[in-house]
C-alpha cells in the first residue's frame, strides 16, 4: 500500500465530512414533523378538491343536515 500525503488524507476526510453533513441535513429536513404534517395536509386537500370527492362530500353533508333537521322536528 502506497503512502499517501497527509494533506490529501485531510482533504478526503474534509470532503467526506461535508458530504455526511449534507446527508444528515437532508434526512433531518425529510423527517421534520411539521413538513410531514404539511405534506399530508396538502395531499388531503388535493384529494378532497377532486370533483367526484367534493360532490360526494357535499352530498353527505346535505344528508347529515336533512337528518339532523328531521330529528329536531320529531317529538
Amino acid at each position: 500500500m502506497a503512502d499517501r500525503d497527509p494533506d490529501t488524507i485531510k482533504a478526503e476526510i474534509d470532503q467526506a465530512r461535508e458530504q455526511l453533513a449534507v446527508t444528515v441535513d437532508s434526512l433531518a429536513a425529510r423527517a421534520n414533523p411539521r413538513r410531514l404534517a404539511d405534506d399530508l395536509k396538502a395531499g388531503v386537500v388535493r384529494f378532497v378538491k377532486q370533483p367526484p370527492v367534493a360532490i360526494s362530500l357535499a352530498g353527505v353533508g346535505v344528508i347529515v343536515v336533512v337528518l339532523t333537521v328531521r330529528r329536531m322536528r320529531q317529538p
